[in-house]
Parts: C-alpha cells; sequence; structure tokens
C-alpha cells in the first residue's frame, strides 16, 4: 500500500511538470491548481461548510488537508470556528482573531477528484495562457504583423497570429474583400483584451 501511494506521488509531479511544459506555464501554476481540485473533493467528502485547504508538497508529492478554524470568543459556525479555550489545546498562546489549521486524515480521492483536477488544470491553464498573451501583444498596438485566416464567423475572420488569436470583425474588413480558411494576410493590432482576442484592422492581405 505505500508503494502504490508513493508512486501516486511520484506520477502527481511527473504530471505537473508534464502539464507545464506542454501548455508553457509556471509549474507552479498547476500545483496550485491541483490543489484547488483536492480541496473541493475533500469538501464533498467533509462537508461543504468546512474551510479546507491542501498543500501538496513540491519536493516529495505528499498531500497535507487541513481545516482553517478561527478564534473567537462566541461560536456560531462550528465548521470555521472554535473557542479560545479549545484553541489553546492546539495552539498555546492563540488570540482571538488567530487562524489555526486542523490537520485532517489523508483519503482516496479516487476518480471524481482526477476529474475536478482535470477541470480545474484546463480552467487554470486556459487563464494563465490567455494571460501571457494579453502580456506579449499589449504593447504592440498599432505594429503590422502576419497571420493565417483560422475560421470565419458571422462575417468576422478569426486569425492565427502563432501564440494567439485575434479577431478581424466585420465592420474592419476592407470593402468587397472575402477570407477563407488559410489565406494568409498582414494586418494591424488595433486593440488588445485580456478577454478577447486581439483587435486587427486589416490594410492589406496577401
Amino acid at each position: 500500500m505505500t508503494t502504490a501511494v508513493s508512486a501516486n506521488r511520484i506520477e502527481l509531479l511527473q504530471i505537473a511538470d508534464a502539464v507545464a511544459r506542454e501548455k508553457n506555464i509556471d509549474k507552479e501554476i498547476v500545483l496550485e491548481a491541483l490543489e484547488e481540485a483536492i480541496q473541493k473533493a475533500a469538501r464533498s467528502r467533509y462537508g461543504a461548510e468546512n474551510e479546507i485547504k491542501a498543500h501538496i508538497e513540491r519536493k516529495t508529492g505528499d498531500i497535507k488537508l487541513y481545516r482553517v478554524l478561527e478564534v473567537v470568543e462566541h461560536v456560531e459556525n462550528h465548521a470555521t470556528e472554535l473557542t479560545l479555550k479549545d484553541a489553546e489545546k492546539m495552539k498555546k498562546g492563540a488570540v482571538i482573531g488567530d487562524l489555526l489549521a486542523d490537520e485532517l486524515p489523508p483519503i482516496d480521492f479516487g476518480r471524481v477528484a482526477a476529474q475536478t483536477a482535470k477541470q480545474v488544470i484546463v480552467q487554470k491553464v486556459r487563464d494563465a495562457e490567455r494571460e501571457r498573451q494579453y502580456k506579449e501583444y499589449q504593447d504592440r498596438i498599432g505594429e503590422i504583423i502576419n497571420g493565417v485566416v483560422k475560421r470565419v464567423e458571422y462575417g468576422n475572420v478569426i486569425v492565427d497570429v502563432g501564440q494567439a488569436e485575434a479577431i478581424i470583425r466585420r465592420d474592419q474588413m476592407i470593402p468587397r474583400e472575402h477570407m477563407r480558411n488559410g489565406d494568409r494576410i498582414r494586418a494591424y493590432i488595433m486593440d488588445v483584451r485580456q478577454e478577447l482576442p486581439a483587435n486587427l484592422s486589416v490594410p492589406f492581405s496577401s
């Protein structure tokens, strides 16, 4: 049993390494996504009312689970609060307002957690890629770039510009010009927004 757990821990770190390399993002972002997924799975096991934090040891892959409790004068929510008297049993010198970490026993997260982890990682990767693309293009407004038409949607043209996608809106097209998938074009960057593809205008195509 110990060998299997050890293998799973090693595999966890290997997966994080592989995803980080494939998507060209920081490995720490992937590990944080895994921690978030583990937290969600743990809440489904211990109760959604609990404030649960997960930590993956970066060198060994060990997973630690904690229930976060706030020290209060009068307890209203036993899932997230505890009295000063009880807090002193966990931490000598605790005071009102302290946040204490009550370690929880490890659990087998199973398929549900694995699926949740996948979903969280996919979203984190998308967010990281969007942030990276935004930083790459935010200072390039007015610059002429090359691209390839990827698809046409409702008259708007989606352009592959290498590490990102851009959009040429229908009202910014050259009159009577029609573009098809695979066409190579040159355009200048009019605007860059974090939540949308870069906005291009086409002065000419080739």
